[in-house]
């Protein structure tokens, strides 16, 4: 289902709510919506200044990384987010940072925001995607395969508060 504008535009309605490209004062939303999703998780504990610190300022680091961020907002709350930058490898993107309030899920808002950083990549050019979630986020595993994201075998520990393992997704952009 396409998004309404592109994503050079940094603008879109969606299901009733904007996606506008993030600012750096998106700190508080941010870190609200972040904060809301992590704590759904027993154990999962945000930490911003010792982990997450470009949630201060996520425009200058996203832009600072060739990558492009958005928000999406409902009612002057900010209920999703998501960010791309290239990847290591050549040829990719990664997708980062999605995170859709409980309130407004189920209605396509996630599956809309992936969208919005795979036609990012593809204006790019880019040949694949790729993204690392926490093992614990099932309802996101379960986004990311209905959308052709294939899991690899490996996995990473991050060694942070929560002690999140990653699973490594990946997708072929030409299997659109």
């Amino acid at each position: 289902m396409p998004i309404p504008g592109d994503a050079s535009s940094g603008a879109a309605a969606v299901a009733g709510t904007t996606v506008r490209a993030a600012r750096d004062d998106d700190e508080d939303g941010l870190v609200a919506l972040i904060g809301g999703c992590f704590a759904e998780y027993p154990g999962c504990v945000l930490d911003v200044d010792g982990e997450i610190p470009e949630l201060r300022a996520i425009a200058a680091h996203f832009a600072g990384r060739d990558g492009r961020f958005w928000v999406a907002e409902a009612a002057g709350r900010v209920v999703g987010c998501v960010g791309t930058a290239p990847t290591e490898a050549p040829g990719g993107m990664e997708l980062l940072k999605l995170y859709v309030d409980r309130s407004a899920r189920g209605q396509g808002l996630g599956r809309r925001l992936v969208e919005l950083v795979e036609n990012e990549a593809m204006r790019r050019r880019s040949v694949f995607m790729e993204l690392w979630t926490d093992t614990r986020f099932e309802t996101a595993h379960r986004l990311y395969e209905g959308l052709g994201y294939e899991r690899l075998p490996e996995t990473r520990a991050l060694h942070d508060l929560s002690g999140s393992v990653e699973f490594h997704y990946r997708k072929r952009l030409d299997a659109r």
